[in-house]
């Protein structure tokens, strides 16, 4: 048989650290990260299609997808920081280009980008570099690149989850990535918790302003590690368990969640029974038995075993094996006894599997050991051990004579009749599962990589296989359905996927004997009653609501009929009056463009009057300004030519100075530099001498330091030796350290949340005071539309006295105007009214600002007591705190007892007497007979090494005391040496010092008097410094001074000319 084929089939999960992991590819599909590969899912017909991530990838970091909906852009981690695009618009994405920086030192991509027109590339690269890469992608050019800093995404916060039993556990999720469709209809939001929520944002429902909540795109995922799978027989069902505190019950056939239900606590293994209708779960306070309910999981029967990692269903269902640490527990499913203790594990048992039969239950375990056991007798039959491999999973043939194991060794073992018959290497990848199909042909191993391998049965001469990218983390478990037609694999990625197991034609695998699914469901007789009286109250329901519909639809016709008529009616009136009024306006129209028509002709001839008055005054002006410009022009010239003398006779004067200046400073300079010399010879010669009594003291030093390390290495031997004595009784005192540590991090909780409801109660303060500003605005806006309205008032009184001066003239329209001037009155009066109810609505509002500030007050008072009692537990953790402290200072005194057993034995009894209630007594010692049979033991063995340690202490002490007392003589003998030298040293420095003074003395009186200052100067080295500083600060201060006075002439000549003056001129 060639090797076997796989192809992924579905995958429930989603990759939350991706950045922008939800994309719309068009209105029905999304693309989103899941495992190792992106999946273009379709939200209408429920369809998974695949884009596989690069081979040697360590994970996808972010995507990108273009504008013109065709390339998806994959940044993935690994030896290099890498993008990778693909043409998604053919249904077998292939992939386009690979994007990759040689010189970039980063091995990620944090965000990418693509340009409005697609052609260009952006990504940003993560620590150590930062650095913006700008990319003509097709191309693989890159056009630009620079350095940024670190980025941070925005968090949203998403509403309550209505599946979780625990709201608070649901509120905590954070939105990560939001997409809109293209049409703008739906939206999408994705969670730190792995979860995909939509949203139809629809019109009808904006326009209502009511709340709408989010819904699950397909169903809800795991949102951490899946420790445990299995499945059943009759049913197409799987059981998946994870650290969420989650069970879920998927279909692998409709690819849809059954069931699902959170716990308090987490789960950490899961069984299904062969029929499909009980589950058994490994929660990490009890093992549980629960029925599978129509729409929920109940508990049936509970086991006292603590954190269950490994639990199994015989294939019969009539028995079931429990692990419990190193041992494993065979119950019956119908009596719930424990019929056999299987004990023989050293460590910690990674994997239970039954044979066909049930007669044989073979385990594997962290001490390298696996062992065939009888599920009768419960005696061992068969073993194989090997210390350096410590094994993760095993499965047996369907015959029960070959066994496959995997382990930390990274190989796959063949062992039959207890003996390692083969070893497949995997080339440096550690295997973490392996499950053989139910024919036996075919087997099926899950790495740490995250990867499947598909391998035929018997195994083959050389290594070969098929290699598929699954998961972005370790494969925790894998299971191949009882038709042999899927493979299922969970990992810790939080991923759950299913692949169909085909030929090499891509064929589906047929079955010798094909078994029905079962379609019968449990339920619980109070659950039937209760949905029998509520579909029989529901048929009543709808019967009146039937009727009482049919009656108000009647009455609804009879009036909107009665309605219509009255509408009818007015419409028609109101036709004929709006006809006469539109007859009336066209008359005014008419008179009113004959009066406009003889004002415009009046006013254009006004126009071209003043027009041609206007032009010649500006040309009379024109040319007296003309005449100014040309006398000013005169006068500007001759003060450029005045200016321009002084600034050279200014220019030629200050050039003098400053030579007369830097002569003076170059002889100065130049003396200095001749001093500077003789004190450099002298530090040379003082260098020298220093340097070699440094090399001597070093020598001297370097010997002690030799000395010293002798020493203080024979005394960290017996310290360390102390120090294994002391590590059994240390780990009482720390098992006692844990638990008050345990107890500080549970008061540490209780501060955290009260100070979130500290935060919450901020909250409510701030939306208050959000209100408060809210109603203020809506008061001065208010005031603005009163002010408003009495200018309108203000306006209609003027357009009255106008009226009332035309009275004369216009005779014939008083009667007109008054029927106009009425209504107007009438309006008046009913703004009036409003601006009275106005004023009332705004003595309501200052009401309930007051009754809002009486809240705020409330609140505050509410803030005060929770700090009070926030206070009250800080007080208690440090009481705890000063405790531990206490501990810590009389511990470290037992300590200084080490070398006097009773001393010690005393001390620590009081450290007893003192730390240790009675409460905590009587319950060490109610402690298992095991564990104080393991310490009578370890106790029994550290004593015998203890004498044996101090007789060897004896005979070394024996042995070295001769080389000891020869090696103090020896350093006597240097230590004399040393200081001979070092008086010696002395003597001879004095008299290099009394020959220096001698010298000094000699070359005073050889000196004449013309070279007193110099030798003066070299005697006080302080007034020659002082002098050096004093001359460098006069030079600054003179320059500074020229700076000024340059500033100041500046300064005038710019007054001058604005002013139009010419300076004055200095003789």
């Amino acid at each position: 048989m060639t090797t076997p084929l796989v192809q992924a089939n579905h995958i429930f999960g989603l990759q939350a650290s991706v950045v922008n992991n939800v994309l719309y590819f068009d209105d029905q599909s999304i693309i989103y990260p899941a495992g190792s590969s992106c999946v273009r899912y379709n939200v209408d017909q429920k369809w998974q299609k695949f884009i596989p991530g690069a081979e040697k990838s360590q994970g996808m970091l972010a995507l990108a997808f273009s504008p013109n909906h065709r390339y998806l852009a994959v940044s993935e981690k690994g030896e290099k920081a890498t993008v990778t695009i693909y043409d998604v618009q053919h249904d077998q994405s292939r992939k386009k280009k690979s994007l990759s920086v040689n010189d970039l030192h980063a091995q990620e991509f944090v965000s990418i980008a693509f340009s409005p027109d697609s052609k260009y590339l952006i990504a940003q690269s993560g620590k150590p570099d930062w650095t913006l890469i700008y990319w003509l992608w097709k191309k693989q050019k890159i056009i630009g690149v620079m350095k940024t800093t670190t980025n941070t995404n925005p968090i949203y916060q998403i509403p309550q989850d209505p599946y979780s039993t625990d709201p608070s556990h649901a509120e905590q999720q954070e939105i990560s990535t939001l997409c809109l469709s293209p049409s703008e209809e739906a939206l999408i939001a994705s969670t730190n918790k792995n979860q995909l929520y939509s949203i139809t944002l629809s019109s009808a429902e904006i326009s209502k302003s009511e709340l709408t909540h989010f819904e699950f795109l397909c169903q809800s995922f795991h949102s951490n590690v899946i420790t445990g799978l299995d499945i059943c027989i009759r049913k197409p069902l799987v059981a998946t368990s994870s650290v969420d505190r989650s069970i879920r019950l998927w279909n692998y056939e409709t690819n849809v969640l059954e069931l699902y239900k959170e716990f308090q606590e987490e789960a950490y293994s899961v069984a299904i029974h062969p029929s499909g209708l009980y589950i058994l779960v490994g929660f990490s306070d009890k093992l549980r038995l629960m029925n599978l309910l129509i729409d929920d999981i109940r508990t049936f029967k509970e086991f006292t075993i603590r954190s269950c990692r490994e639990c199994s269903f015989s294939n019969g269902g009539h028995l079931f094996a429990v692990v419990n640490g190193n041992v494993i527990h065979i119950h019956s499913t119908t009596t719930f006894e424990n019929l056999v203790n299987l004990k023989g594990h050293n460590g910690k048992i990674r994997a239970i599997v039954w044979n066909s039969d049930d007669s044989k239950l073979i385990s594997c375990g962290m001490d390298g050991a696996v062992y065939e056991w009888n599920t009768l007798t419960g005696k061992r039959e068969g073993e194989c051990v090997l210390k350096s491999c410590s094994y993760t999973d095993l499965c047996i043939t369907p015959d029960s004579k070959t066994i496959f194991a995997v382990g930390s060794d990274r190989t796959l073992k063949e062992i039959t009749d207890s003996q390692i018959i083969r070893e497949v290497p995997s080339n440096d990848v550690a295997y973490t599962c392996v499950v053989m199909s139910h024919s036996g042909r075919m087997l099926f191993l899950g790495a740490a990589n995250g990867t499947v391998r598909s391998i035929k049965i018997p195994l083959p001469v050389k290594s070969e296989w098929n290699e598929y990218q699954a998961h972005s983390g370790p494969i925790t478990k894998m299971v191949v359905t009882f038709d042999d037609l899927y493979l299922l694999t969970v990992s810790e990625d939080a991923c759950f996927m299913i692949w169909k197991i085909i030929d090499k034609e891509g064929r589906v695998l047929k079955r010798d004997k094909e078994v029905g699914h079962a379609e019968e469901i449990l339920i619980t007789k109070s659950d039937l009653q209760e949905k029998n009286q509520l579909s029989l109250e529901l048929k009543t329901r709808v019967e009146e609501l039937k009727m009482e519909n049919e009656y108000q639809l009647r009455l609804k016709d009879m009036n909107y009929s009665d309605k219509i008529k009255e509408l009818t009616e007015k419409f028609i009136q109101e036709m004929e009056s709006l006809k006469t009024k539109n007859q009336v306006l066209k008359t005014d129209k008419d008179k009113i463009e004959i009066m406009h028509k003889e004002d415009t002709a009046l006013i254009l001839d006004r126009h071209t009057k003043d027009i041609e008055d206007l032009e010649s005054i500006n040309n009379q002006k024109l040319m007296l300004e003309y005449e100014k410009y040309q006398e000013l022009q005169l006068k500007s010239q001759r003060m450029q030519e005045d200016y321009e003398r002084q600034l050279n006779e200014m220019d030629e004067s200050k050039s003098q100075a400053l030579e007369e200046l830097t002569e003076y400073y170059e002889t100065k300079l130049q003396e200095k530099g001749k001093f500077i010399e003789q004190l450099q010879e002298e530090s040379r010669q003082q260098i020298k001498e220093s340097d070699e009594t440094k090399k001597q003291i070093e020598e001297d030093a370097d010997r002690e330091i030799q000395d010293i390390k002798i020493k203080y290495e024979r005394n960290l031997r017996d310290e360390k030796e102390a120090n294994l004595r002391l590590k059994g009784e240390t780990g009482i005192m720390r098992k006692k350290f844990t638990s008050l540590q345990k107890e500080i991090e549970d008061k540490q909780g209780e501060i955290e949340k009260l100070k979130s409801e500290h935060q919450k109660l901020h909250g409510v303060i701030r939306s208050l005071e959000k209100d408060i500003q809210g109603l203020k605005k809506e008061i001065l806006e208010r005031d603005e539309t009163i002010q408003d309205k009495e200018k309108r008032i203000y306006d209609l009184k003027k357009k009255n006295q106008e009226l009332e001066k035309f009275k004369f003239v216009l005779d014939y329209k008083i009667k007109e105007l008054k029927k106009q001037i009425e209504p107007r009155e009438n309006d008046i009066k009913e703004m009036k009214e409003q601006i009275q109810q106005m004023e009332t609505e705004l003595e309501l509002f200052h009401k309930h600002n007051a009754q809002l500030e009486l809240n705020i007050g409330e609140l505050k008072q509410k803030l005060k007591a929770t700090e009070a009692e926030m206070r009250k537990e800080m007080e208690k953790v440090r009481s705890v705190e000063s405790i531990v402290k206490h501990f810590k200072t009389d511990l470290y005194n037992c300590i200084a007892f080490i070398q006097e057993p009773k001393k010690l034995k005393d001390s620590v009894r009081q450290l007893y007497e003192k730390y240790v209630p009675q409460s905590e007594v009587f319950e060490i010692a109610t402690v298992d007979s095991n564990i104080q049979k393991e310490f009578g033991r370890q106790r029994n063995h550290l004593e015998k090494s203890i004498a044996t340690l101090q007789k060897k202490l004896l005979k070394d002490t024996e042995i070295h005391r001769a080389d000891n007392v020869h090696i103090m003589q020896e350093n006597v003998a240097l230590i004399k040496e040393i200081n001979d030298l070092r008086h010696e040293l002395k003597v001879a420095r004095i008299k290099g010092h009394d020959l220096e003074v001698a010298l000094g003395t000699l070359k005073k009186n050889k000196k004449p008097c013309a070279v007193e200052f110099k030798d003066n100067c070299s005697r006080n080295a302080v007034t020659r410094l002082n002098f050096d500083h004093e001359s460098e600060r006069i030079i600054e201060l003179q320059q500074l001074e020229i700076k000024r006075l340059q500033e100041q002439n500046q300064a005038k000549e710019d007054a001058y000319q604005s002013a139009g003056i010419l300076p004055a001129l200095t003789t």
